[in-house]
């Protein structure tokens, strides 16, 4: 296709004609790309399928201005709308593109946010303890400034499997009580001064960030909206593919379209006998689709990835599932143990 605005070079798609695969596009079809960042996914999407219309959603401003070359070059086929992915069954309704033949969603944060020191989501570089994709609302600084150990404790340990997380909270509360923590430096320093990081392995203070910018942005409760919101707005045959970066987000899509596919662990022969729900996605693999070694190489982003995908039943959409709900959120157990 001719006449397309230069796709912006800073972000590399993961699993791109992977996951194109999975949603098995189809001329006509409708689809909702949850997570547009730099367009990636919209655009591969619509110029494999010619036909094909897509709404697509981002929480962050930035994103859909940076959007608007592509939505004029595909003349009418993309609407973009700022909106969270955990929002998509409303936003499908709003646009009236229901039922959607396919859902893709990219979860994670991305290169161009990380790269930007001023939105303040990466140590790599000195800029406002910031870490809000949209922008709005409580911002990382506001977190590590107000919380108190316990809280700051669970969010680095459960969102960022960080295993010295009490002693990093309580880090955080002695320095701030001689000053608020407002820079990424000045906290990137003061994790470094707790956690040990090996030779070549990654830098100290990458599981906290990574807590705390799930924790700011709700990124898994945004997961587990987004899951169940697809299962409501895909028609039958329709196809949700999800991209996950990390292992928290996967056991949740895991989770998600083990329990509806039917392939959930079966209950305990001890617990009351509970009739057996009718199953609304089929898996489109058995497992995880993980990258090629090629794409790892040309791509470090993509050495953790996973896709994985499934195909809507017939069958109604359920109430959200409690366990699913669970994993999203930081377990309370106070007597868990940490270092």
């Amino acid at each position: 296709m001719t006449g397309l605005a230069p796709a912006p070079a800073r972000h590399v798609p993961v699993l791109l004609p992977e996951a194109l695969a999975a949603l098995a596009l189809a001329p006509g079809g409708r689809y909702l790309d949850g997570t547009f960042g730099a367009g990636g996914y919209a655009r591969a999407l619509l110029e494999s399928e010619p036909q094909a219309t897509l709404l697509a959603l981002d929480r962050d401003p930035g994103a859909i201005a940076g959007g608007a070359g592509l939505v004029a070059a595909m003349a009418g086929r993309l609407v973009l709308s700022q909106a969270r992915f955990g929002e998509l069954a409303q936003e499908a309704a709003r646009f009236a593109i229901t039922p959607l033949d396919g859902v893709v969603l990219d979860i994670g944060v991305s290169s161009m946010q990380i790269d930007e020191a001023a939105r303040g989501f990466s140590f790599r570089f000195d800029g406002p303890l910031d870490m809000r994709m949209s922008g709005q609302g409580q911002s990382a600084a506001d977190l590590v400034n107000t919380a108190d150990e316990g809280v700051l404790a669970d969010i680095f340990y459960h969102y960022g499997e960080e295993r010295r997380s009490r002693a990093v909270a309580r880090a955080v509360i002695e320095a701030r009580r001689k000053g608020p923590l407002t820079t990424t430096r000045h906290l990137a320093d003061l994790v470094a001064g707790i956690v040990r990081g090996e030779p070549g392995g990654a830098h100290p203070a990458t599981r906290v960030f990574q807590a705390l910018r799930i924790a700011v942005n709700d990124e898994l409760g945004e997961l587990v909206r987004a899951l169940h919101a697809a299962e409501a707005v895909l028609r039958p045959g329709g196809r949700l593919a999800v991209v996950t970066f990390h292992s928290l987000e996967d056991r949740i899509v895991k989770q998600f379209l083990a329990t509806r596919s039917g392939r959930a662990p079966a209950a305990s022969r001890h617990a009351p006998a509970v009739a057996a729900e009718e199953p609304t996605f089929k898996l489109v693999s058995k497992g995880p689709v993980a990258p090629s070694e090629a794409e790892t190489r040309a791509n470090p982003r993509a050495r953790s990835a996973k896709l994985r995908a499934a195909e809507r039943s017939a069958a109604p959409a359920r109430a959200a599932d409690a366990d699913v709900l669970a994993l999203a959120a930081i377990p309370q157990s106070p007597s868990r143990q940490r270092s």
